[in-house]
């Protein structure tokens, strides 16, 4: 992954609070993540791009991984707003089970934040509201 400072007169900025722009490579394109490795560009999301990010994180993807990033994908393009952690414990609890369906489980799925950071993240989800 490239770093590159980002100033203020560049249109391509979509998130305002960017201070620095990191280069993310999918497949012959480069896209754009803010410094905490959240997307720039929402439309620029692609499975690919999960991908990328998930090899740049050191994670291995599994199909329990690709769940919990569509429910989010799916979440989002119905409300509006990402889920709420308590929301996919409630919506993975039913499919999978108490053993998997827990906030333990989907910390240990995504280790770098939980499906609220590392899961929004590979998702192609903005920051959260909130999140430190």
């Amino acid at each position: 992954m490239t770093v590159m400072s980002q100033t203020s007169s560049t249109p391509k900025r979509v998130n305002p609070y960017a201070i620095a722009i990191k280069l993310l490579r999918v497949g012959d394109k480069e896209i754009e993540l803010d410094q905490e490795g959240y997307i720039q560009d929402m439309d620029a999301w692609s499975e690919d791009f999960v991908r990328a990010l998930a090899n740049e994180e050191g994670l291995e993807l599994n199909d329990e991984h690709w769940q919990v990033i569509r429910f989010i994908r799916d979440h989002y393009a119905e409300h509006h707003v990402q889920p709420q952690v308590r929301d996919m414990i409630k919506h993975f609890r039913e499919i999978w089970g108490p053993e998997r369906g827990n906030n333990r489980y989907l910390h240990d799925l995504f280790p770098k934040g939980g499906p609220q950071k590392q899961g929004n993240r590979l998702a192609g989800m903005r920051r959260t509201k909130g999140e430190h």
